[in-house]
């Protein structure tokens, strides 16, 4: 579920706004966009995956963290790298290794 979006990262390009499919976000002050409907998420990480600039936190929950956790404070998640999480394992993103090399899925035969 969507925890955070990181103001000083945004640059308010709106791409989570038009991607989200449930219409989580709404544009805030100076273009950054808010959590408005939390509880629409339905934790498809497409917001993720599309933040050119790696300011959202989607928790792999479809429940919302509580108040108090990690997964909510921005100096946690930045210091651990793990805003842009699911971007960064899709491969999106320059000077990144393409998801389709470390993807996990069945055999192929030879």
């Amino acid at each position: 579920m969507i925890e955070v979006v990181a103001a000083e990262r945004c640059i308010a390009c709106d791409r989570c706004i038009d991607v989200c499919p449930t219409r989580v976000f709404d544009r805030g002050r100076e273009g950054v966009p808010v959590i408005a409907r939390q509880d629409s998420c339905q934790t498809c990480f497409q917001c993720e995956a599309y933040c050119p600039v790696d300011a959202l936190f989607v928790a792999p929950r479809a429940t919302p963290e509580p108040a108090d956790s990690r997964f909510r404070d921005i100096g946690y998640l930045a210091d651990h790298e793990l805003l842009g999480t699911y971007r960064r394992e899709l491969g999106w993103g320059g000077g990144r290794s393409l998801g389709a090399r470390t993807a996990v899925g069945p055999a192929f035969p030879d």
